[in-house]
């Protein structure tokens, strides 16, 4: 018998985290999650996000067997920020069965309605700011770290269900020497025009963590507010994350731009800690995991340029484009072999050509979909 229950106890988001593994055994593409920081992030409580907003997972089960898992996800600060009544879906993953596809969403759907949502977004989780999209291209790798991978079928799952797409995002591709240095060349040049203008650009201080912290999220909550979808991170939110990021965070990779004392810019690039995580059985780290993750950092040799972003005002001044060249320079300097920049709007055509323009290929697709419920 198939049927779908929330999932709520302890017990009960250890199976919702743990089934994922189980469905991707056989993929060699598949990066587990980190059981401790899922478990955090669906638990009430834990993470910030549940000050806020609410979510409810479920599970679908073929007699006692499960076989598929969603989180309807009703957040609260992305409605009042754009003025809409959305509800989103995350965390989906189930067998090939349209069936099931549809008891999920389905009482995804019914929550949402009840709660006042009037559309259905995803996969979200558990908004923009966090893990989204559902890759539709490029199954031949494993993800850059913070990235998604799922089953292929799964677009043609929603497509049968009547879900259409709202949106894409891209991300780019850099081999090891496969990109334009124009920006590395220019950069002395761009560097003292910014100079002459009272603007610097320099790594973050980490002696100073908390107060770069506080100051970048000012940046980041300007400089994409106008990104589809887009949510203002609260400040409790971007501080779990600065948390979590400080753990691997490579200060030549994290870089912000100065005028007079007042941060206008924020760059953000990390080592691919995926390449040392695809190896961590089940996302647990004890009892041998811990091992084989500090192993493996040793050995990354790529990274993913997550955040590029100026303050309108001061866009076109040759900020990017020294973000770009400072990036490349130390990627050159420690080696690294490849790059991916991720991920960007399918419709923001300053950013995808800047991109382009340094050889940038797109490798891979998310798709996030949409239905009126």
């Amino acid at each position: 018998m198939k049927r779908v229950l929330p999932a709520s106890s302890k017990k009960d988001i250890k199976a919702f985290i743990d089934f994922q593994h189980d469905l991707y055994a056989d993929d060699p593409c598949y990066v587990p999650e980190l059981f401790i920081a899922q478990r955090d992030l669906l638990t009430p409580g834990k993470h910030p996000f549940h000050e806020h907003s609410e979510i409810q997972l479920f599970l679908a089960y073929n007699n006692d067997k499960i076989v598929g898992r969603i989180a309807a996800i009703l957040n609260n600060n992305h409605n009042k920020f754009n003025q809409v009544t959305d509800g989103f879906f995350g965390f989906f993953d189930c067998i090939n069965d349209g069936e099931i596809a549809s008891m999920l969403l389905d009482k995804a759907t019914e929550w949402l309605r009840a709660k006042g949502a009037t559309s259905l977004i995803g996969p979200v989780n558990f908004s923009t700011n966090e893990t989204c999209g559902m890759l539709v291209s490029g199954f031949d790798t494993p993800p850059f770290v913070m990235m998604p991978h799922n089953k292929e079928y799964y677009n043609a799952l929603l497509e049968q269900l009547d879900f259409r797409k709202r949106v894409d995002l891209l991300a780019y591709y850099f081999g090891k020497d496969g990109y334009n240095d124009k920006a590395v060349k220019l950069q002395d040049v761009l560097t003292e025009r910014l100079k002459n203008r009272g603007i610097t650009i320099r790594p973050v201080n980490k002696k100073k963590f908390q107060e770069e912290v506080d100051k970048i999220r000012e940046v980041y909550n300007s400089a994409w507010d106008k990104n589809l979808g887009f949510v203002p991170m609260t400040e409790k939110e971007f501080n779990y994350m600065a948390k979590d990021l400080n753990l691997v965070l490579d200060t030549d990779f994290c870089l912000v731009a100065e005028k007079d004392g007042k941060h206008i810019g924020f760059a953000l690039a990390l080592p691919d800690i995926n390449q040392a995580l695809i190896k961590v059985k089940r996302g647990r780290l004890l009892p041998f995991g811990l091992f084989k993750l500090l192993f493996g950092l040793k050995k990354v040799n790529g990274i993913r340029i997550i955040t590029l972003g100026v303050v309108e005002e001061y866009r076109k001044a040759g900020i990017e484009a020294c973000f770009y060249a400072s990036i490349i320079n130390a990627y050159r300097k420690k080696k690294y072999e490849h790059a991916e920049a991720s991920w960007v709007l399918e419709h923001n055509e300053l950013m995808n050509k800047a991109i382009q323009q340094i050889n940038g290929i797109p490798h891979k697709r998310y798709r996030i979909f949409e239905k009126a419920i």
